[in-house]
């Protein structure tokens, strides 16, 4: 695959398609708002698991550079992703060791119209990840690793595109990532993704808007398996901008951290974000 060809695609191309359009730089807000139940989009925030001495710390964020308007009901975006999501847990006097750190960076474009009332549209990423031990991960007293779990290699540049239809308040999708490096090298390159979620929008509250979503992904270790996040919750904001968001989480699956690549893990969390 020529990663050089494909990146001139995807900046330029949609550009040709929408010529003679008026163009924003640096807008307010996202074109295609993230994903709620994925466990892989921007965030700011921390989730805290029950019953489990480990907590999820992110510090992040994806930026639409530019947007690009055919009319008042089509848009096209580019931007880009710069993130982490870590692997903490608790000690006494306020003291958060660092297990595990996963980096995401790369560029995105996004689409999306009106129809009927209704709303279409789709995000495209191309983007890098990787995954590291930290020295929380680390016994100073016994000098080794904790649960003898040694730091690996684990790294990954992938395609990922979901589109999506919102009618009304539901937003439904479904969409497909290709890894095209993977190391380990004997990890599967082919993830299926499909969910939903729902904000209500008539609370009694201003601006107070109750939601609830859900993301099943298949994804090949050593066969494939599903991945199950749930998340419910209050934003209180904009649903469909920014906003901050207390909310409760169950996940079920492959650990979302490339150092537990392999591990499975059963937990709910809760906590707070705030959408930029």
């Amino acid at each position: 695959m020529d990663l050089k060809l494909l990146i001139k695609a995807l900046l330029f191309f949609p550009a040709i398609l929408f010529c003679q359009s008026t163009m924003e730089l640096f807008p307010g807000n996202l074109n295609v708002q993230p994903y709620i139940a994925n466990f892989l989009e921007p965030r700011v925030g921390v989730q805290f698991q029950l019953n489990n001495n480990e907590l999820r710390l992110d510090i992040g964020n994806s930026m639409d550079i530019i947007h690009i308007k055919k009319n008042d009901n089509s848009v096209i975006s580019f931007g880009a992703d710069f993130f982490t999501y870590t692997l903490l847990r608790g000690e006494k006097d306020f003291h958060f060791p660092v297990d595990a750190v996963d980096y995401l960076f790369g560029i995105n474009s996004a689409y999306k119209t009106n129809i009927n009332g209704n709303e279409l549209g789709a995000r495209l990423r191309l983007s890098h990840i990787s995954a590291h031990f930290v020295d929380g991960h680390f016994d100073h007293q016994s000098l080794t690793w904790r649960n003898g779990r040694e730091p690996r290699v684990y790294s990954r540049e992938f395609i990922e595109f979901i589109p999506y239809y919102r009618l009304n308040d539901f937003r439904f999708y479904m969409g497909y990532t290709y890894i095209f490096h993977v190391d380990p090298t004997y990890l599967g390159k082919n993830i299926f993704h499909l969910g939903g979620e729902y904000f209500y929008k008539d609370f009694p509250v201003s601006n107070l808007n109750p939601f609830v979503g859900y993301d099943l992904k298949l994804a090949k270790i050593d066969k494939y398996a599903a991945t199950n996040s749930v998340v419910a919750g209050l934003k209180y904001g904009f649903a469909n901008g920014k906003g901050l968001s207390i909310f409760y989480s169950y996940f079920q699956g492959k650990s979302i951290h490339g150092e537990y690549f392999d591990y499975n893990k059963n937990y709910s969390s809760v906590g707070f974000n705030l959408d930029l």
